[in-house]
C-alpha cells in the first residue's frame, strides 16, 4: 500500500462551483499536510489508513447564516436607538424653546400691566389734586370783595374787548395776545405793566389763589417762567385772550386753574 494517506471520498449532491472551490482547497490543504507527516515518519512506520472527513463549509451553513442574523438585528437596533435619542433630543430642544417664549410672554404682560397699575394711580392721583385745587378756588369766589374804582375800570375795558381775535405779538386794537390785552387794561389806570407773560408773573406781590380778588392778574406756568396771562374778574372766573380759536373770551377757573397769581391794584 502506498505510504500517502488514502482519503475515502464521499459522494455529496452537486453543489455551485464557488462551493466546489471552497471545499477542495481545504481538502488539498488537509492532504498536504498529510503527505509531509507520512514522508517525514520512520521507513518502518505502519501506513495510514484512517479516513478523516472535513466538515463541509458553504455560505448557506445554518452556523453562517444565523451570525449574520445577528448582526444585522444588532445593527438595526443600533440605529433604531440613535433615530429615538435623535427624536428626543428634537423634542425636548423645542419643549425648553416653548417655554422660553412663554416665559418672555409672560413676563411682558406683567410689566405692562404694572405700568399700567401706575399710570391709572398717577390719573387717579392728579385728578384728586385738581378737584382739590377746584374746591378752593370755588370757596375763593364766594369771599371775593366787590372791586374797586381801579379794579372795575380795569375789567370794563376787558371786556370791551371780548370777541376780539388773538394773534401772536398783536397789541390790538382789535387783536392780542394774552399778555398784550393785560398791558392794555392796566394802562387804563395808570400803571405801566411789563410787555411779556414771564415778566408780568413778577409784578406786583404774590398772592395765594384761594385769596384771590377781581383784579388780579394770573399766570400759568412757574413765576418769570409764566407761559399765559389774564386777569380774575370774579365769581370763579377770569378773562384772556387765550388762543387762535377762542379769541378774547372769559373763562372758568375751575376748568384751567392757575399757577399763581399777582396783585397790582
Amino acid at each position: 500500500m502506498s505510504h500517502t494517506a488514502h482519503i475515502r471520498s464521499h459522494r455529496k449532491p452537486r453543489r455551485s462551483s464557488s462551493k466546489l472551490a471552497l471545499r477542495a482547497g481545504v481538502a488539498g490543504g488537509v492532504l498536504s499536510t498529510i503527505a509531509v507527516a507520512g514522508s517525514a515518519g520512520p521507513a518502518n512506520a505502519e501506513p495510514v489508513t484512517e479516513t478523516i472527513e472535513m466538515p463541509a463549509l458553504t455560505f448557506d451553513s445554518p452556523e453562517l447564516a444565523g451570525a449574520v442574523a445577528l448582526s444585522a438585528e444588532a445593527t438595526q437596533q443600533a440605529a433604531l436607538d440613535l433615530d429615538l435619542q435623535t427624536q428626543e433630543n428634537a423634542a425636548a430642544a423645542k419643549a425648553a424653546k416653548a417655554a422660553k417664549k412663554a416665559k418672555a410672554e409672560a413676563e411682558r404682560k406683567a410689566e405692562a400691566e404694572r405700568k399700567a397699575e401706575e399710570s391709572a394711580r398717577a390719573a387717579a392721583e392728579e385728578r384728586s389734586s385738581r378737584s382739590s385745587e377746584r374746591t378752593t378756588l370755588s370757596g375763593a369766589s364766594q369771599s371775593v370783595a366787590p372791586a374797586s374804582g381801579s379794579a372795575a375800570t380795569v375789567v370794563a375795558f376787558l371786556k370791551a374787548q371780548l370777541g376780539d381775535a388773538y394773534v401772536m405779538g398783536a397789541t390790538g386794537p382789535n387783536s392780542w395776545d394774552c399778555s398784550s390785552l393785560v398791558q392794555a387794561a392796566f394802562r387804563q389806570v395808570g400803571i405801566d405793566l411789563p410787555r411779556v407773560s414771564q415778566d408780568q408773573s413778577l409784578a406786583g406781590t404774590q398772592v395765594s389763589l384761594d385769596n384771590l380778588q377781581v383784579g388780579d392778574i394770573l399766570y400759568w406756568g412757574g413765576a418769570g417762567s409764566a407761559y399765559h396771562t389774564g386777569v380774575y374778574i370774579g365769581d370763579g372766573k377770569y378773562l384772556d385772550a387765550a388762543n387762535p380759536s377762542k379769541g378774547v373770551v372769559i373763562q372758568e377757573l375751575s376748568g384751567y386753574p392757575a399757577s399763581g397769581a399777582v396783585r397790582v391794584l
